[in-house]
């Protein structure tokens, strides 16, 4: 636990379609040691989910205080909606399994977590995680992570707007944002033509959106050839765990500003 005269540590946790990342951030975000990595189990429904996670936090071998998760899909207050990954046979774009589906819908992530972690615990989108690491509350702010799949996150003045999981629209060839932009079609077509493909995504979704700056991360940005435009920043992946300190300001909730802590 924390001492005297030290603010908390947070176990900062970003779950992946391919793979599981955690370390432990100091009171000013700092990682007080390098990140701790395992790759994502399959079949995984919730309770493996929850044991790898524990896992991975004993791995790091430090103490925390409190824990931030970021967990790719829909997520609200906890509750697990919809999932692209966890669903599946053997990991992304395999079958989805209708047992796993309904193990995963409405399942309360949060409390599962809390409970096996005995800390504190909070859970947000991985996407949105993200952008609070790196977003600067001014004008309507757009996050894109490019990963397993897309993720997505929008901000209006600093304030969460409800989640869009633009990941599963239509984007070409009768494939989704998820299947054509994500790692899997990116070591199929090489970075050159999937950077291609990113571009084209940017510049339709410019028009639709309308963004006054759009941030472009996850472990796919660095492999971006090319320009997106001076509206776009590419930030590091990192901010997936970084996110995790602004999560416990109380003031990060839909509706309400999100303020440096």
């Amino acid at each position: 636990m924390t001492s005297a005269g030290e603010g908390p540590r947070t176990l900062a946790v970003d779950c992946g379609g391919t793979g599981l990342k955690a370390t432990v951030l100091g009171p000013d975000g700092t990682a007080l040691h390098k990140r701790s990595r395992l790759r994502t189990p399959y079949p995984c429904p919730p309770d493996v989910l929850v044991a790898a996670v524990v896992l991975l936090a004993e791995t790091t071998g430090m103490q925390f205080d409190r824990v931030s998760v970021g967990f790719p899909g829909m997520v609200r207050l906890g509750v697990v909606h919809a999932t692209p990954h966890y669903v599946t046979e053997a990991g992304p774009f395999t079958p989805p399994l209708p047992e796993l589906v309904a193990a995963w819908s409405g399942f309360d992530i949060q409390s599962a977590l809390e409970s096996a972690l005995g800390r504190p615990t909070r859970v947000l989108n991985d996407a949105e995680i993200a952008g609070l690491a790196v977003i600067d509350s001014k004008g309507f702010e757009v996050v894109l992570t490019l990963g397993t799949g897309l993720g997505c996150a929008l901000f209006d003045d600093g304030v969460l707007l409800p989640k869009v999981e633009l990941s599963q629209a239509p984007f070409r060839k009768g494939q989704t944002y998820d299947e054509q932009l994500g790692h899997h079609a990116r070591r199929r077509l090489g970075d050159r033509r999937w950077s291609r493909r990113v571009i084209r995504a940017v510049d339709g979704l410019r028009p639709v959106l309308h963004w006054d700056h759009l941030y472009v991360g996850g472990g796919g940005a660095r492999h971006i050839q090319g320009e997106l435009g001076g509206d776009v920043t590419v930030v590091g992946n990192e901010n997936g765990l970084l996110g995790g300190i602004r999560l416990w300001n109380d003031r990060v909730s839909r509706g309400r500003r999100i303020e440096d802590i």
